[in-house]
This record gives structure tokens, C-alpha cells and sequence, in this order.
């Protein structure tokens, strides 16, 4: 009989004194299995008896469709190739990718909520870049291109918040151009992060009062002692908060003039000696383009709903930060002996934002962002 150790898996099930915990000494592997996938280790928990697949949770539980297919529709998905074309290339219908993407993003999901956990970020920069999903206009937008709640197509956008000083992707989503929209991404990112950085954007209006709405102390007025209803709290912006925006002017379509003001928490701001760039910013909107087929200018490859807008974003989001090594992040390797066989000698040591954030301790795989397991987040915080 094989003795329990440590391998990374948790117990799926739910009744289980050992739910979902990882390396407790209880699992043990007792068999292997031959599925239309590849071939699967079987583990039983020792504390509920129950047997499961290693693949249980991941993307890969209960496909028939070998591991490297999968993969590698996935990676076309990030490398601006059309749904079409993944088909065409690979054999399988535009449903199936679809169903692997569904898979992936809510695995990406998960690696965010355990992963981006108070994050020391001293700066942060929002922007929200234009896209179309099924039209170019949606026909609820007004005169000004900006897009109701209620429109379902036409123009949208993509928010971001990102780390400039990792390079760090800190939350992403996707939605019209709306405060009520912006609201979420400043939720995301407040939850990613600890503490409150200072904020930086490209001007866009919906920022400052989703940052108010998000952060904020509210102020009261003494009662005057007339007849009436009392005047009712207003919202202000929290001490803490610290944002300031790069105006772009741009006459007849032309860039002329970056005019850079801080509309709130100057005195914070001047104290940290900090810069309001949009460089990194810029450079990660270049990176998304590059990335995903539907954000190419003037392309026919755009989507057609926005959930798959969606988890596009968040698997990419997720294979930035972990498993795609960033070049200004690379490390010389200070040992001068050869490390492998051959003529050329590796020199550096590549690693992704989230790891010069201190996240993972490795460079993720891609099979590793798909098959990564975690404890829920209040057994984590117990038991360290």
C-alpha cells in the first residue's frame, strides 16, 4: 500500500473534512487511467476514501480530445488568429473552441482571485480602449459615441487597470463606455491591491467618479434650523486617493499636446515625487492588439457577443501575468560555467510580471495555467 504524501491535489469532495486542501498528507495515488485524453493518475483522499482524476477541476476533466489540441487552440486564441481558421487548422468545430475557451477563462478566473491578493503597488494607470462587437454603432449610443448600459453591440470598451512598475495586467473587463461600468474595474483592482495607489488614466471622464464612488468619506451638513428636509451627505474623495489624467490633444485627428493635471490629491502626489505617463499603458494596449484577433484595426475577425469578448480578455490577462516572460523583466545570469549542451549559452533569466511581482515563483506554463489548483482563500490566510 502506497503512503499518503503531498501532490498538489485537492479533495473535490464537498463533504470531506479535507475539502479542496492541498499537500495535508492524505492523498494517495493508487492507479492510472487510459482515457481519449491521455493517460490520467487516479488519487483517493485518505480521509473520505474517495477516488478522483488528477484532471478533476482543470481544463482537461472529461474531454476526448488529446491535451495538445486543446493547448494549442488555446494559444492560437492569443495570437490573433480567427475562430474559423482554428477549425480549419485543427479539425474541430467553432463550438468545441468555444467550449475550451469557457473552460480556460474560468480557470484564468481563479488564478486571479488566489494570485492578485495585496499586491504592494505604489501606482496604477486605467484606460479603456474603443472596440465593436457586431456593429460599429450601437443604437443606443448618442451623438458623442458614448454607449447606454442597455446597448448588447456596437461601440465598447475594454478597462484595464495595470502596475506600471511590474508591468503588471491588475484587472480587466469588458463593457460600454459607462461610469457604471468603470465602477467594477476600480472594485477589481481595489481587490488586487493593497492599500490605495495613485491612479493615473489618459481622461477619461467616467474615472474620478467611479474612484469616488469606490473610495470616498462622506461629508454632512449641520442642520440649519429652517423648515425643510436637511441637506443630504455628499460624497468625497477618500485622503488616500491620489488621480491625475493625461489630456490628449488632438485637432483634426493629429496628437499635438499631452497637458497633465491631478484632479485630486495633489499634495499626496508632489510628497511621492510621482509621473503621470501613459507609456506603459500605450505599450500594453499595443499588446492586447497584437494579441487578440477581435481588437485588430480594421479586421473582419471581430466578436459577436461580448461574454466571448470577455473571456478572451481574462485568459490573456492571465498568460501576461504568469506564464509570458517580459523583456523588461529579464535577469543576467551571473554564473559564468555552461549551463546545457551546445553552442549557445542561455545569458538571462526570463521571468513574466506577476513573478517580478513576487506571485508565482516560476514561469508558468501554458499546461500550468490550465491544470493550476488552490486553496479557498480563508484557508490560505489560516494556515500561513
Amino acid at each position: 500500500m502506497r503512503k499518503p504524501q503531498d501532490w498538489g491535489q485537492p479533495c473535490p469532495n464537498p463533504g470531506c473534512s479535507h475539502s479542496r486542501l492541498i499537500n495535508r498528507g492524505t492523498m494517495s495515488a493508487i492507479s492510472t487511467s487510459l482515457t481519449q485524453s491521455g493517460k490520467r493518475r487516479i488519487f483517493r483522499c485518505g480521509a473520505c476514501e474517495q477516488p478522483f482524476s488528477e484532471t478533476r477541476a482543470t481544463v482537461f476533466f472529461a474531454l476526448r480530445t488529446p491535451e495538445e489540441p486543446v493547448i494549442m487552440a488555446l494559444q492560437m486564441l492569443l495570437v490573433t488568429v480567427a475562430l474559423s481558421d482554428m477549425g480549419f487548422v485543427l479539425g474541430v468545430t467553432d463550438a468545441t473552441v468555444l467550449a475550451w475557451r469557457r473552460r480556460a477563462a474560468q480557470k484564468a478566473h481563479e488564478s486571479h482571485a488566489h494570485l492578485l491578493r495585496d499586491v504592494p503597488v505604489p501606482q496604477g494607470q486605467l484606460d479603456e480602449r474603443w472596440h465593436c462587437i457586431r456593429r460599429t454603432h450601437a443604437p443606443q449610443a448618442g451623438p458623442d459615441g458614448e454607449s447606454s448600459a442597455r446597448s448588447v453591440d456596437g461601440r465598447q470598451g475594454v478597462w484595464s487597470s495595470c502596475a506600471p512598475e511590474f508591468r503588471l495586467i491588475l484587472a480587466a473587463c469588458v463593457g460600454p463606455r459607462t461610469c457604471a461600468r468603470a465602477l467594477p474595474l476600480i472594485q477589481m483592482t481595489a481587490a488586487a491591491v493593497l492599500g490605495v495607489p495613485c491612479f493615473g488614466s489618459a481622461g477619461c471622464s467616467c474615472d474620478l467618479a467611479a474612484l469616488i464612488a469606490g473610495s470616498h468619506t462622506l461629508k454632512p451638513f449641520p442642520r440649519s434650523g429652517k423648515p425643510g428636509r436637511p441637506k443630504q451627505p455628499v460624497k468625497e474623495p477618500h485622503p488616500d486617493v491620489v488621480y491625475g489624467q493625461v489630456v490628449k490633444k488632438k485637432p483634426q485627428g493629429r496628437l499635438q499636446e499631452l497637458v497633465s493635471r491631478v484632479r485630486c490629491g495633489a499634495k499626496r502626489f508632489e510628497e511621492r515625487g510621482l509621473s503621470i505617463s501613459p507609456r506603459v499603458l500605450e505599450r500594453l494596449n499595443l499588446a492586447l492588439r497584437q494579441a487578440l484577433a477581435p481588437l485588430v484595426r480594421q479586421s473582419g475577425s471581430f466578436c459577436k457577443d461580448r461574454t466571448h469578448m470577455r473571456r478572451r480578455v481574462v485568459l490573456l490577462q492571465a498568460c501576461y501575468n504568469f506564464a509570458r516572460p517580459h523583456r523588461s523583466w529579464r535577469v543576467p545570469l551571473s554564473d559564468p560555467e555552461p549551463r546545457a549542451a551546445g553552442l549557445i549559452q542561455p545569458k538571462w533569466r526570463h521571468q513574466p510580471p506577476g513573478m517580478a511581482a513576487g506571485l508565482p515563483e516560476h514561469v508558468w506554463t501554458f499546461r500550468e495555467l490550465l491544470t493550476a489548483k488552490f486553496e479557498p482563500v480563508h484557508n490560505q490566510s489560516s494556515s500561513g
